[in-house]
């Protein structure tokens, strides 16, 4: 421990926006060393996109971020596009998909992704440790010591790119948020994003044992309003749009589902009125029938249609439109797919990422508090965000 290696930038994190800034430092010609704690190499990016890697959004924008500040990620956005990682992916010749809504996936295996990055961080000359664990980190007039389990590691400019909360099972850890804190810089509480969200016991037993049912629906709650498909499960509510509105939702608040996205339901209702079929049959034409069934039970509905009067039907069209839930919380890290907060943005510089207060100090990716809608616009603030300081450093 007593020899000290000197590096013109360290990077801590080889994820995702890690290797990004690594390998656009590298290649600008510095000296780079990427240190990660993990023994496998990018395990979050291997396993998102169910294997196939949601490596963009072609919509990409700052609306699709949340943070205290939404206007601190357009500098970076606007400098690092979709269109910048995909002819990335088309240079290395990897092949490639839209799904839905502008998300693309490799065609093969996220760990095609992996390997860009890789040879990308080659090209730059980086230099890993890995598995390396970092004991301690300092200032001194020099810039940063990085004291490691494999040695002490001298730096004039340092990246922290450790990641949020999320995923605890593949080695997240509060790293960034400890080192931005020792620092004096300001860090937003962390909690889980795009998580699945429990319900009360009353809600869950009525509704509980739909778990694996979804349906096509329009969630909102706060500024939040996603129409995407909804996924009962064992301990509440899942998909696409409770995993969009669960970065919205905070504790006590009720969320809004619009059950009939596609149709004004009280004309609706209000067209058929004559009809002698009864009310849970006939939503079962156009919601799944085991749903219907449980939902009209829930609200004490067992006429036929044609048997509620006209305001009655209006209270029924809005409760459609309008059913209200009451989470009792989330599933927490293990469960969710990235972190809401983290570092302040009020601290740094919105086009190089760094400390406003402690020069040559860097956040980037999850650890700062950007925080993207699900769909591949996390992975591309990672590459924003890592070549926003990979250019600067």
């Amino acid at each position: 421990m007593d020899k000290k290696e000197s590096w013109d930038v360290i990077v801590i994190g080889a994820g995702a926006a890690g290797m990004m800034c690594a390998a656009q430092a590298g290649q600008r010609g510095r000296k780079v060393l990427l240190i990660d704690h993990g023994r496998k190499l990018a395990e979050k990016i291997r396993i998102s996109g169910g294997g196939h890697c949601n490596f963009t959004n072609l919509h990409c924008a700052p609306d699709n971020y949340l943070s205290q500040n939404p206007h601190f990620c357009r500098s970076a956005l606007t400098r690092f596009t979709p269109q910048h990682f995909i002819a990335l992916v088309e240079r290395y010749g990897i092949r490639y998909h839209e799904k839905t809504l502008g998300q693309l996936f490799c065609d093969g295996s996220a760990q095609q992704i992996i390997a860009l990055l890789q040879s990308e961080c080659g090209q730059g000359q980086v230099n890993w440790r890995m598995p390396c664990e970092v004991q301690t980190v300092g200032r001194n007039e020099e810039g940063f010591q990085v004291a490691t389990n494999q040695g002490l590691y001298q730096t004039q400019a340092l990246v922290m790119a450790t990641g949020g909360l999320a995923v605890p099972a593949i080695g997240s850890t509060p790293m960034a948020y400890q080192i931005a804190e020792q620092f004096g810089l300001t860090v937003i509480s962390p909690r889980p994003a795009l998580v699945p969200l429990a319900l009360e016991p009353e809600t869950l037993r009525q509704f509980g044992d739909l778990s694996g049912l979804s349906l096509e629906v329009e969630v909102s709650c706060r500024k939040g309003r996603f129409r995407e498909s909804l996924l009962f499960t064992h301990q509440g509510i899942s998909g696409p749009a409770v995993l969009q509105i669960s970065s919205y939702w905070q504790n006590g608040d009720f969320i809004s589902i619009d059950l009939l996205p596609d149709k004004d339901a009280e004309t609706w209702l209000r067209a058929h009125g004559s009809s002698r079929v009864r009310i849970d049959n006939f939503l079962a034409e156009v919601l799944p029938r085991r749903f219907a069934q449980q939902w009209c039970a829930a609200h004490n509905l067992s006429k036929p249609l044609c048997q509620f009067t006209p305001p009655e039907l209006r209270k029924i069209a809005d409760a459609l439109e309008n059913w209200r839930i009451r989470p009792s919380g989330t599933l927490g890290y293990n469960k969710a797919e990235v972190t809401l907060g983290g570092v302040a943005t009020e601290g740094l510089s919105s086009r190089t990422m760094e400390s406003k207060a402690v020069p040559g100090l860097y956040f980037i990716g999850e650890a700062v508090d950007v925080t993207g809608h699900l769909g591949g616009f996390n992975f591309q603030w990672a590459w924003a965000s890592g070549n926003a300081a990979g250019q600067a450093v």
